[in-house]
């Protein structure tokens, strides 16, 4: 019988290729990508699985900082990352398929993106 375990760490922008790297190369397949809005950045969450075993990764991406895609490593993560780029803002580059923010016809643009970040791009 397999234990089911859940757990949650913390990576930086920089470290998400390497990581969908390691964790595909260990046969966990990817769960789901998530944002939710914090003072002065998106947390995406990004779910693996294997075997029942769920790894969760938080990443804080600063608002206007890009983080290069996991399409290399996991095809179907194209839609988890035009969503999060289309309702909040991050940038990933290097997709595979990128709608340029077109993903989601919408009538108003990033609408979960953080107020602050919207204040700050207007004031520039």
């Amino acid at each position: 019988m397999t234990e089911n375990t859940q757990t949650f760490e913390t990576a930086t922008p920089e470290e998400v290729p390497a990581i969908a790297e390691r964790l595909k190369g260990e046969g966990y397949r990817m769960v789901q990508i998530c944002g939710v809005t914090k003072t002065g950045c998106t947390e995406v969450l990004y779910s693996f699985d294997r075997d029942f075993s769920v790894r969760n990764f938080k990443v804080d991406v600063p608002f206007g900082t890009p983080v290069k895609s996991i399409t290399p490593w996991y095809w179907a993560a194209f839609v988890y990352e035009n969503e999060v780029h289309d309702l909040f803002d991050v940038e990933f580059t290097d997709s595979r398929l990128d709608y340029k923010g077109n993903f989601f016809r919408m009538s108003r643009k990033t609408p979960w993106k953080g107020k602050e970040a919207e204040e700050t791009k207007e004031g520039a």
